[in-house]
């Protein structure tokens, strides 16, 4: 059974372990000389940086175990040092996953999990902010809206730099009850909100014919069934003939890159639909196929579209292909991969930015659309509304027509 030392030295591991392997076998082997080895100068200073960058940790780790007055968990110490290793990376989206925590990751995305529907993300001011409700939520029936600060849930006090913790609190079994104290600009007092959680089944396509000619549809988040469910509602409004496609991507927090490139490829023709880049300036490319719908296209979008929402529309944009109308999008830019270690724990971090076809990259800005246009004062944070009364559908409607004409 490993000692509970080495379960803290197990912490050091992730850091130290690809220097290890970068080392030639020969400067882990010593000659023998009586009771010492001799090594090289090379495996001297490898352990001098190891002492130099960890022994601090170690050290303490150790004073702690023998001088503090209770018996101390050591796998706990070593499970803080890890994740205290990633918080100190600075970057809200590199985090260290516990078994449960990463276990709730892969739930989430499979479009299937438990909870209220709300997508966070940390704030500029510290705060856990709502990028958007998911539609058709407890969340967005209980009124929350893009921008909304999550302070407290059930009188707990959350912050953005601990996000996985916020969103595990107000996760929890369907049929019981959560309350939200939310921070809203423009009203000078906090206020709490009840909603009672429900399993999530996220549906993350529908749509609709407008007008009997101009194809509907709307993108809620990108999940694993997405680009499948897509495909599936595209081909129906075809077989009835549409001359125009709106795609409404307001409100869309992001989600899975790999779906959001197969929904480019069917709608743009050849082209770049977005590239990343990594610390060392390598370029990964994603292009679409020569495959392209043959009608005038508009994308929908606003504050809370953002992460694979804005690669779409930003592709849309820098080729062409479409026109985008709404207002300016959030402004992520950056791609996470998501790892999974041996004994079911994982973590996330970000690996590489992402840019436009035209080399733009968004993170903080946003796309802008071709056409910016709000909506009515009163209809802002509404869950449902009219499509007569939708300022931003009705323009995209009228530049179909346009195009038509």
């Amino acid at each position: 059974m490993i000692s509970k030392k080495k379960a803290l030295i197990g912490a050091i591991v992730i850091v130290v372990l690809t220097t290890v392997l970068n080392m030639t076998v020969v400067n882990f082997i010593g000659v023998r000389t009586g009771q010492m080895y001799l090594i090289s100068k090379n495996t001297h200073e490898y352990y001098q940086e190891i002492q130099s960058r960890y022994g601090k940790l170690l050290q303490l780790s150790s004073f702690l175990e023998e001088n503090y007055y209770q018996e101390i968990d050591m796998e706990a110490l070593a499970e803080g040092a890890v994740a205290g290793m990633f918080e100190a990376v600075g970057d809200p989206y590199t985090t260290y996953l516990t078994e449960k925590e990463f276990s709730d990751l892969m739930t989430r995305t499979s479009g299937v999990f438990g909870g209220i529907g709300v997508i966070v993300t940390p704030g500029e001011d510290g705060y856990v902010t709502v990028v958007s409700p998911i539609e058709g939520t407890p969340g967005e029936r209980a009124g929350l809206t893009t921008g909304d600060r999550i302070l407290l849930v059930d009188g707990v006090a959350i912050y953005g730099d601990r996000l996985e913790n916020a969103v595990e609190l107000m996760k929890g079994t369907p049929g019981t009850q959560v309350t939200l104290t939310i921070r809203r600009d423009g009203i000078p007092n906090t206020f709490e909100v009840e909603i009672i959680r429900e399993e999530i089944r996220v549906q993350t396509v529908r749509s609709e014919i407008l007008e009997g000619e101009i194809g509907y549809i709307r993108i809620s988040s990108f999940d694993e069934k997405t680009s499948d469910d897509f495909e599936i509602h595209l081909k129906q409004l075809e077989k009835q003939n549409i001359k125009g496609l709106v795609l409404d991507l307001r409100g869309n927090p992001g989600g899975l890159l790999s779906q959001c490139v197969k929904i480019a490829d069917r709608l743009l023709g050849e082209q770049v639909i977005v590239y990343t880049e990594d610390r060392q300036g390598k370029q990964d490319v994603m292009k679409s196929g020569k495959g392209k719908i043959d009608y005038p296209l508009v994308l929908l979008v606003n504050q809370g579209s953002a992460s694979a929402s804005e690669i779409l529309a930003g592709a849309v944009k820098d080729s062409g292909a479409g026109t985008i109308v709404g207002t300016t999008t959030f402004g992520k830019g950056l791609v996470q991969q998501v790892k999974p270690l041996s004994d079911g724990t994982g973590f996330k971090y970000t690996v590489s930015q992402y840019f436009t076809p035209n080399g733009t990259n968004i993170h903080g800005t946003g796309v802008e659309p071709n056409i910016i246009i709000e909506l009515p004062e009163e209809l802002k944070g509404a869950t449902s509304i009219e499509p007569s009364e939708d300022t931003q559908l009705q323009k995209a409607i009228e530049v179909i027509r346009e195009k038509l004409n």
